[in-house]
């Protein structure tokens, strides 16, 4: 069974090579889902991490539904996986209306000759999880990431299970909330890959800072903190 790690830095990197993990995730920011990791972790990981590592291709965190110019950034961002040489890209492009946005990946489908394709959890979000399987399986999508569309791995593996059924070309990935308790449960369910991040919080800071740098309100999946067009003229123009 391949274990896949989502790796959120260097040494989560590190840890999991260490420890046996057939494959990397690599990313960052993980309370948001996670997003693209910069150059020089990229850099880095390429460097100091043998085993394969697929790099997730997402320029914000909220929903999946992006910009053309959000679109660009995510092309360069796949080139750059390209010329590092890494083993694949994890992605996922949807509408708002939580449809596939075919349109999109197959723009980058001749980019990602050279690299592994992983369909990640935006799959959570579709609405017909079947029709979409249908259509990633005859895109030769080389794995999906899901959670069965609930909360935690455990609690969709009937969904899970199903689609790994119907399942010819594409690895269905069981993933969030996979432990050592119950990774078991997925081996015997007949699946073939696990996704996890097995990540402990590690304090380095003995006492709180004076101001609190996180901000729960900028945390949504349906709307994006967006520097205003008016406020930042309106601010502009007291000072100026």
């Amino acid at each position: 069974m391949i274990v896949e790690v989502c790796a959120n830095s260097l040494e989560s990197a590190l840890n999991a090579e260490k420890a046996g993990a057939d494959r990397i995730e690599l990313c960052s920011e993980l309370a948001v889902g996670g997003i693209t990791p910069s150059y020089g972790l990229l850099k880095a990981v390429r460097e100091k991490i043998s085993i394969p590592v697929r790099v997730l291709i997402r320029p914000r965190s909220g929903d999946f539904a992006y910009s053309d110019e959000e679109f660009e950034i995510m092309k360069r961002d796949i080139k750059l996986c390209s010329d590092l040489q890494f083993d694949g890209v994890v992605l996922g492009m949807l509408h708002t209306n939580f449809f596939i946005d075919k349109k999109k990946h197959e723009d980058v489908a001749n980019m990602c000759e050279t690299l592994k394709t992983t369909f990640h959890r935006a799959f959570d979000w579709v609405v017909n999880p079947f029709q979409a399987l249908h259509w990633l399986d005859a895109f030769t999508v080389d794995t999906i990431l899901s959670s069965g569309q609930q909360k935690k791995a455990v609690d969709g593996i009937d969904l899970l299970a199903d689609l790994n059924e119907k399942a010819t070309n594409t690895m269905i990935m069981p993933g969030s909330g996979i432990n050592a308790k119950n990774a078991h449960v997925f081996k015997e369910r007949g699946f073939k890959a696990i996704h996890l991040s097995a990540v402990k919080m590690n304090q380095k800071l003995t006492v709180n800072p004076k101001v609190g740098m996180n901000s729960a309100q900028m945390l949504s999946d349906i709307a994006l903190p967006i520097s205003h067009f008016e406020t930042i003229q309106e601010i502009v123009n007291a000072v100026k």
